[in-house]
């Protein structure tokens, strides 16, 4: 699914433990980290394409998590050239995203990277709220800066 402007709507998701850590995956075979993120598909809304993400990349149930605040709005962030190839017949530009800032009320054993045959990320680790800022893949770099400002609003707010 893609929308006239050329984004794909897509949801991302801030996990953020009692210590006020967050959530940082890395991709599967690949350097890049990352925050749990996915497609909404056709029919479902934000809230519940970020269930389904935040299941099936991290393994994490609704009852082992709490929504404390979303983004206002969709952020967008383009992706490089080198990455479009033909996706969407070439009217693919990136991807625009709700953020949710969720509360993981678990334990750290229940945080699964293998919920279905092609795991989306080999390692996670609790971070500093703001350490993605340095770690993120450059193209995302602005949109991350973004979210964590307007969710960080839940949290000192």
């Amino acid at each position: 699914m893609i929308d006239d402007d050329g984004y794909r709507p897509n949801v991302a998701s801030v996990i953020i433990n009692k210590d006020h850590k967050i959530l940082w995956a890395k991709r599967t075979n690949e350097n890049n980290w990352q925050f749990p993120q996915g497609g909404i598909q056709a029919g479902e809304t934000p809230e519940e394409a970020m269930y389904r993400e935040v299941y099936e990349e991290v393994g994490l149930e609704p009852e082992n998590i709490e929504i404390i605040g979303r983004s206002k709005d969709w952020l967008k962030y383009d992706v490089p050239e080198k990455f479009v190839r033909s996706y969407w017949q070439g009217r693919y530009k990136g991807q625009k995203q709700i953020w949710f800032l969720l509360r993981f009320i678990g334990e750290d054993e229940q945080i699964n990277l293998n919920t279905h045959d092609a795991p989306e990320f080999d390692q996670w680790r609790w971070e500093e709220f703001w350490q993605p800022l340095n770690e993120v893949v450059d193209f995302k770099k602005d949109v991350y800066s973004q979210a964590l400002n307007e969710l960080w609003e839940f949290i000192a707010g």
